[in-house]
């Protein structure tokens, strides 16, 4: 029963870094994604705009 363990452990031992690789390159393509997102024109111009109308609703 312990050697069926072992083999089954020793079988995965790539899998977490193929697993990294795969989250680290899905973050990257995420950020660019969000990154094209909000330096976009219409993007800005809302967060502009949301900005400006909740710095006059407090006072700023």
């Amino acid at each position: 029963m312990v050697t069926i363990i072992r083999r089954l452990k020793h079988s995965e031992r790539g899998m977490t870094t193929a697993e990294y690789a795969v989250g680290t390159v899905a973050a990257c393509g995420f950020g660019g994604v969000l990154y094209q997102l909000l330096t976009s024109d219409t993007v800005q111009s809302l967060l502009t705009g949301l900005l400006e109308k909740a710095f006059g609703v407090i006072g700023g």
